[in-house]
């Protein structure tokens, strides 16, 4: 069966971000928003949040 090499690497580094935090996915977000702070670089917000599509009880 053929592997795709790019699909492969994102496999990798996501088993290597989720040892590095020992699955714990609140740790990882941390991180991630930490880093994207620490980048500099523009965040895209949108103007408005999304709407829930379902209604909520």
């Amino acid at each position: 069966m053929w592997q795709d090499p790019v699909v492969e690497e994102i496999h990798r580094t996501r088993e290597e971000i989720s040892e590095r935090f020992d699955g714990n996915i609140a740790a990882i977000a941390e991180d991630a928003a930490r880093r994207q702070g620490a980048s500099g670089r523009p965040v895209w917000k949108p103007e408005t949040p999304n709407k829930n599509f379902q209604p909520t009880r």
